[in-house]
């Protein structure tokens, strides 16, 4: 279409991937409607993939057509192309890991895929966001879907308790986001980020109720990220949660969150910054130590991997800490990484866990090598990637962190950043020891792996390894749009 007759064009092409996703969500819900048996929903799974893969071709679209749109509330580039990507790809893998899942739970319906097409509408929005008006719509739109995906089960207890746990507090972090936003407003007269970088450095009356708000602002990005010290949702949620949306939480909102965190207090309070530092530097240190040591102690495997997600938070955190164009690129490279080796560790969990999900525990990963040697050999590479374990993507996305942290003279967090990492490797290492040196109990015969599902593991896999002998593949696209500021 030619945007001399239609001049909205390059705009709606710039915001493609959320209308793919609205439209096919929507489209879906209907469809719901008129499929009542088992075959006709497995087609809704389907077309659910199908319109993911049709957003992903929407973000490619959109950063071909860069700039601003709909009076520079959005804004396509890289960055946001990139987190779109994430997300859109951790989407992709939990609608593979979650259809044999859902047909063994008795739960296979079409409101499940509604949920994730709305949700990753909403991230997809937070990352291209360029207003915080903006913003807490994407949130808001992510969040309500993620509620419901995490109680899904209805007949689950442990659903719906993390699901209520999930909204109370999520619920109040909102409201401290919104009512930070509300101060900036005040302060600046502009929710806009560019406006607000201007307003900063002209002045304003009170940089100090600036100053506050931001810090309100960060209560509800610290809780979207599980940092401490508003991470006590996290092990719970990912423990009641069914696992594939477990995987899901860990992995999609999560990286979106960090980078509107990243986008936010680069472009409008790239000023205040050096204020920041201090407490981003306890955050950071206080999220790896709490979540390390927590995880030391547990038994079920997926809240072990939920306080494994609040450690990796403070990593990533360290990268925001240092302030620079390559931490950026650090933080980018290592959430997308994070969400390849995490969500295939759900997906082990996924399958090994059985019906009603009463196989979690490290008891139940004792000969797992002897029982499904090629399961074992998947697990050993995530949780290897985990520690940070060379020719992993793990290892490389620790490497770049820890390296952002040291040029921008952060040595102490360096260093206790490296003593976590080495905590870390003690539970990770625990999993690998029950499963090769241990007796299996189990004498239930060995279930097959649905096709998804074992999709799922051997891609996140392959990924891992990929990303860590050649890095270079996510790295340099990363570097490339690492400043924000401009």
């Amino acid at each position: 279409m030619d945007a001399k007759f239609f001049p909205q064009t390059a705009e709606l092409l710039r915001f493609l991937p959320e209308i793919i996703l609205t439209i096919a969500g929507t489209l879906l819900l209907v469809l719901e409607g008129f499929k009542k048996d088992e075959d006709s929903r497995s087609v809704i799974s389907t077309l659910a993939a199908i319109s993911i893969g049709l957003a992903m071709y929407g973000t490619v679209v959109a950063y071909d057509n860069p700039g601003m749109a709909f009076s520079n509330m959005l804004v396509s580039d890289g960055f946001a192309a990139f987190f779109r990507l994430v997300v859109l790809g951790v989407g992709l893998l939990t609608v593979l890991c979650s259809t044999s899942y859902l047909e063994r739970e008795k739960s296979n319906s079409g409101e499940f895929y509604v949920l994730l097409l709305f949700s990753l509408a909403g991230q997809c929005l937070m990352a291209a966001a360029n207003e915080l008006i903006m913003v807490f719509i994407g949130l808001e739109v992510s969040s309500i879907a993620s509620y419901i995906l995490a109680g899904y089960i209805r007949d689950d207890k442990r659903g719906n308790e993390s699901s209520l746990k999930y909204f109370l507090l999520g619920s109040f972090a909102t409201a401290f986001l919104l009512y930070g936003v509300a101060w900036v407003y005040g302060m600046t007269g502009s929710t806009n980020l560019q406006e607000i970088r201007v307003a900063l450095d002209k002045g304003v009356p009170s940089m100090t109720m600036v100053s506050a708000a931001v810090g309100l602002m960060l209560v509800g990005f610290a809780f979207k990220i599980s940092a401490a010290p508003f991470q006590v949702w996290a092990p719970d949620v990912y423990q009641g949660a069914p696992a594939p949306v477990s995987g899901f939480l860990s992995a999609g909102p999560k990286a979106v969150a960090f980078a509107v965190m990243i986008r936010v207090f680069q472009t409008a309070f790239g000023s205040l910054m050096p204020k920041l530092e201090p407490v981003l530097w306890v955050m950071a240190l206080a999220t790896m130590t709490i979540g390390n040591f927590a995880a030391m102690w547990q038994n079920n495997i997926k809240r072990m991997l939920g306080y494994s997600s609040i450690a990796h938070a403070g990593y990533v955190l360290v990268a925001v800490t240092s302030n620079s164009a390559t931490g950026t690129a650090a933080a980018m490279f290592y959430l997308a990484a994070y969400g390849m080796m995490n969500y295939g560790a759900f997906a082990i969990v996924t399958h090994v866990a059985g019906k009603g999900e009463e196989h979690v525990t490290l008891d139940h990963m004792k000969g797992l090598s002897q029982r499904q040697p090629a399961v074992a050999a998947l697990l050993t590479v995530f949780l290897l990637s985990l520690i940070g374990v060379p020719l992993t993507a793990g290892f490389f996305g620790k490497f770049y962190i820890f390296k952002s942290a040291i040029d921008s003279h952060m040595y102490w967090l360096t260093a206790l950043g490296l003593l976590n990492s080495a905590v870390a490797a003690y539970y990770y290492l625990r999993v690998l020891v029950v499963m090769y040196m241990h007796e299996s109990e189990s004498t239930e015969p060995v279930e097959a792996i649905p096709g998804g599902l074992k999709i799922t593991m051997w891609l996140t896999a392959a990924m891992t390894l990929v990303l860590g002998v050649f890095p270079g593949l996510v790295l340099d696209f990363a570097t490339k749009f690492a400043v924000l500021n401009k």
